[in-house]
């Protein structure tokens, strides 16, 4: 005869191992709550191996330090951004419609974890390196295709079409956050950094009329030559 024990009970699912893209995407996921609960100083290898339930080795083929691991799992917190690119026609209107989504950025959960990993740069110079390498092309492309547009438009100057004139504006937003401390920035301040500082850098400037001035009598050789009557 035979027994019936055990005849209703199931053997515990056996998990799946996970190789490549979906692992990689769970330590991501692990690492960008770590940066999130605990900043750039309470971020380790042990407990992000924890939270995704891996073991060190498997971080450490992909990512050979902190700083790596830390871009590479801010850079998984950043939205996807359907709206690259602000065309309003105008090079004032581009700059601070950027500007002003800059700062709304600046103010979420994922500015704070750039700020945790900028402050973090003194102590640990390759997050520099790393951010430079990942994160900063990615947040120039923007800016300069708004400035490539307004070239085009005839608005700007050609050779202000280069990475560093293109994101001095929110460069400078950047820097009152981070050197100022402050939590918000006020619309005035954005303001102020397009019409007084990214306008006159970028523009095209007035150029000088054709033919000399009233005031200009001499000659070629220097000689001050009689007006004409």
């Amino acid at each position: 005869m035979t027994s019936d024990a055990g005849a209703g009970d199931t053997a515990p699912p056996r998990q799946t191992r996970r190789r490549g893209a979906t692992l990689e995407l769970a330590i991501l996921r692990a690492a960008a709550d770590e940066l999130v609960h605990s900043g750039y100083v309470g971020l380790t290898m042990d407990r992000v191996a924890a939270r995704a339930e891996t073991n060190k080795n498997a971080i450490y083929r992909r990512w050979p330090d902190r700083p790596t691991l830390a871009v590479a799992a801010y850079r998984q917190l950043l939205p996807a951004d359907p709206e690259l690119d602000l065309d309003t026609g105008s090079l004032r209107s581009d700059a601070l419609a950027l500007l002003q989504r800059a700062n709304a950025r600046m103010t979420s959960p994922v500015s704070k974890v750039l700020r945790a990993l900028l402050a973090a740069i003194p102590d640990d110079p390759r997050l520099l390196r790393e951010l430079r390498e990942h994160v900063v092309p990615a947040g120039n492309t923007a800016w300069l295709r708004m400035l490539a547009r307004a070239v085009a438009r005839g608005e700007a100057r050609p050779e202000a079409l280069t990475p560093r004139i293109a994101t001095v504006a929110v460069d400078l937003l950047r820097n009152e956050y981070t050197l100022g401390g402050v939590t918000t920035i006020p619309e005035s301040v954005l303001v102020e950094i397009v019409d007084e500082i990214f306008l006159p850098l970028v523009q095209v400037r007035p150029a000088s009329r054709g033919g000399s001035s009233p005031a200009d009598t001499t000659d070629e050789a220097g000689t001050e030559q009689a007006p004409q009557k």
